[in-house]
């Protein structure tokens, strides 16, 4: 059977399940990747994924969009994040619930405010702290 389903070259099939730092860093930026960073807009470097495709569906896809991003500070509430970095987190999700409510340009303010990849760098800054061993040397 051909691999025409991954996502990704490093695959989202294969996620740790485990509680521990490392494992909730990879699914974190698993989904990071999944709501957006899934493709990139032919002819520019801007990336889109699956938030902003959402967008496109009427409440419903900004109520399944936003608890994507709820899951995300859960997980992250659960590496023993402060209430100041939650309420931040949430605030981020909340932002961007709230953009993509408005008829039919909802999409464009999202496309701009990407509150997943700013709750993956509140995430990152706390492992790298607390988790040094969990760090990841990108390049």
């Amino acid at each position: 059977m051909a691999n025409t389903t991954r996502m990704s070259p490093s695959g989202l099939s294969n996620l740790p399940i485990g509680s521990d730092a490392a494992s909730v860093r990879r699914r974190i930026e698993a989904l990071e990747h999944l709501l957006e960073g899934l493709f990139t807009i032919p002819g520019t470097k801007r990336k889109v994924g699956l938030d902003v495709i959402l967008d496109i569906v009427p409440v419903g896809g900004d109520v399944i969009g936003a608890a994507m991003g709820a899951y995300m500070a859960w997980e992250a509430r659960n590496l023993g994040m402060s209430k100041t970095q939650m309420a931040r987190m949430f605030g981020n999700v909340g932002v961007d619930f709230l953009l993509g409510l408005i008829p039919f340009v909802g999409a464009i303010p999202d496309f701009f405010f990407r509150s997943n990849t700013r709750n993956l760098k509140i995430i990152k800054k706390h492992l790298d702290k607390h988790h040094p061993a969990t760090a990841v040397i990108e390049g």
